[in-house]
């Protein structure tokens, strides 16, 4: 949407305050609820600046760079569940955030990203810091708006916060010109605004399809759950309901990397993660499946696999609030469009309404092969007494801080499958990663958003000594705003990631993968002012871990581990979910490539 139709004259208009464009924004982001915003300032956006220098109902977050303005308020909707901001200039200060709306585009973060943009009469003409804000995020925002008059601000930020927010969550992008700033105009706020835009989400589920899949569930002899980051989006209400209809049922729950938390991990019931690195035991679930439920996931490419094989016998009920994401990847049996958490309500009261039965012991026959494919054990590595293995430090790191206050970042790659596979979540909202665009640099930032929204818990960045270095220059962000984050970095000195492909599926030919010239990250950490820890033997790292922990400054924890390990269980590309490669030696030598090569 390139611009914004403008907003009718009404009675209300004539008594209202009138303001600048500048005052408006702030008073938008103060009405909608918005405590705290991620910036960054330039000349097309300083009348706002200059607003918010009066307003101290709103926390100005000053970052090192805008896209980690965007990964911060990332972290804070993450973890809070309501709508990150942003605020930047115009041109490069708007294209450097693009990297943080893609990734909330992605994993159904809602984010409002204000941009500055050039005086009106100068849009077009190449002027200095001019870009074509809204052209260049036409794809990567649920909704983008270019406001050419002060008089329609109210209506284009507040209509922004409702897009963003209802429905399948995501970013929305309000550009404002400099001049439009400056202007002034009469105030409505969120009740007395007429949106531009007739956007009302289906939230109700048909009641034919919900007794449908309700038929279809309890006449399963092998269901299977497969959840996604939607039951978190959806509230606390939605994974309490999950825990219920999952108890009813008798049925097992696997999680997406994004539905992490949704369901407990110390429930039996729950399998584990599902997908490229997931559970041996949740991916032979769902390929043998014979009713599979999806509820909040989307079918991506990393849980799915080779599509002609994924579970093939099953039949599919899958709910989810966007329609578009309904046959698109797989083709379902009974599709449910509506609110996760309304429509676990629904499933509930039919099943209980019909007295429907549902049971382990029902189920007898499924569980039984489910602990067969349990007791392989997937998980297990060759342990140390010498070298820190990756899997080892998460173990220790969750065993200490388990019983705390506690929200994870991570960075992408080998550290991320590994703090999914090892560090246990009991509840929504404490699991933040960069799941769909698998973004390296979102964890520190990340983490500062998620400290901002909770200041006296404990916020651990697990992350890569490659992909911290990408927003690293957010460190600088935590120390001013007094932020004792703790960035764990499992120091491999390679692309991790990376460097197992090459291995696997390149023929050992390392190219560019190794991180030459790290930095010391102990010095680092004590130049921004931070403190620095380095641990390089397993015998020092829980007293390290400990310590890392009651430091009340940010923390750069540079993790010596195995260089070579590699990140099992594994599902090889183009092979199905009972094709995986798991870390032992027997196992990893009986996988061969499409063309009959041995992949290791």
């Amino acid at each position: 949407m390139s611009d914004i139709q403008h907003s009718p004259k009404t009675e209300a208009a004539d008594t209202a305050e009138i303001l600048t464009g500048a005052e408006i924004v702030v008073r938008c982001l103060v009405d909608q609820g918005v405590d705290v915003l991620f910036g960054y300032p330039g000349g097309a956006v300083l009348p706002i600046y200059d607003a918010l220098f009066h307003e101290p109902r709103l926390h100005h977050v000053l970052v090192r760079h805008e896209q980690g303005a965007a990964h911060a308020a990332e972290g804070y909707a993450r973890s809070t569940g309501r709508p990150g901001v942003v605020l930047v200039t115009s041109g490069p200060g708007a294209t450097n955030t693009i990297t943080g709306i893609v990734d909330a585009l992605m994993d159904s973060i809602p984010l409002v990203v204000l941009t500055g943009q050039v005086p009106t009469h100068l849009i077009g003409s190449d002027a200095f810091q001019e870009a074509d804000t809204v052209g260049i995020t036409r794809t990567c925002t649920k909704h983008n708006i270019l406001v050419k008059r002060a008089e329609d601000l109210p209506r284009a930020i507040h209509e922004a916060f409702h897009i963003a927010t209802t429905g399948r969550p995501g970013p929305v992008l309000v550009d404002i010109p400099k001049d439009v700033q400056f202007a002034r105009a009469p105030y409505q706020g969120p009740k007395e605004v007429r949106f531009a835009h007739v956007y009302a989400p289906r939230t109700k589920a048909d009641p034919a399809r919900i007794r449908e899949a309700v038929a279809l569930i309890a006449g399963a002899e092998r269901p299977l759950f497969y959840t996604g980051g939607g039951i978190i989006n959806a509230g606390p209400r939605a994974s309490a309901l999950l825990r219920e209809f999952a108890a009813l049922t008798g049925a097992p729950v696997t999680s997406t990397l994004m539905g992490l938390g949704a369901f407990p991990a110390a429930d039996p019931a729950w399998l584990g993660l599902v997908g490229m690195h997931g559970m041996f035991e949740a991916n032979h679930a769902m390929h043998d499946c014979d009713v599979m439920v999806c509820l909040g996931a989307r079918f991506d490419d990393r849980v799915t696999g080779r599509l002609d094989a994924f579970s093939p016998d099953s039949k599919k009920i899958h709910v989810d609030i966007d329609p578009s994401s309904i046959n698109k990847n797989v083709r379902v049996d009974v599709p449910i469009l509506g609110d996760a958490a309304s429509v676990l309500e629904d499933l509930i009261a039919v099943w209980k309404a019909e007295k429907r039965k549902g049971s382990k012991e029902k189920l007898a026959g499924w569980w039984k092969q489910i602990e067969t494919w349990r007791a392989r054990q997937c998980l297990r590595y060759r342990p140390s007494d010498t070298i820190i293995k990756p899997q080892y430090a998460i173990e220790r790191l969750y065993a200490l801080t388990k019983d705390r206050d506690v929200y994870i970042t991570t960075e992408v790659g080998q550290h991320q499958m590994w703090a999914a596979q090892f560090y246990r979540f009991e509840e929504p909202n404490r699991w933040m990663t960069s799941g769909g665009l698998g973004t390296m640099g979102y964890g520190l930032p990340a983490a500062v958003g998620v400290q901002l929204a909770h200041p006296n818990s404990l916020v651990i960045d697990i992350a890569g000594e490659a992909s911290v270095q990408m927003t690293m220059q957010e460190m600088s962000t935590a120390v001013q705003h007094d932020l004792p984050i703790k960035i764990f970095i499992l120091n491999n000195e390679w692309m991790g990631m990376v460097r197992q492909w090459q291995q696997l599926l390149h023929g050992e030919r390392y190219s560019h993968s190794y991180s030459a010239s790290l930095p010391d990250f102990v010095k680092l950490a004590e130049a921004y002012g931070g403190v620095g820890l380095r641990a390089e033997t397993p015998d020092e790292l829980d007293g390290l871990i400990e310590e890392m922990i009651d430091i009340p400054k940010p923390v750069i924890f540079d993790c010596k581990v195995e260089k070579s390990e590699n990140c099992f269980p594994m599902i090889p590309s183009g092979k199905a979910h009972n094709e995986m490669i798991l870390g032992d030696v027997e196992d990893i030598g009986s996988v061969v490539d499409e063309a009959g090569k041995r992949l290791v």
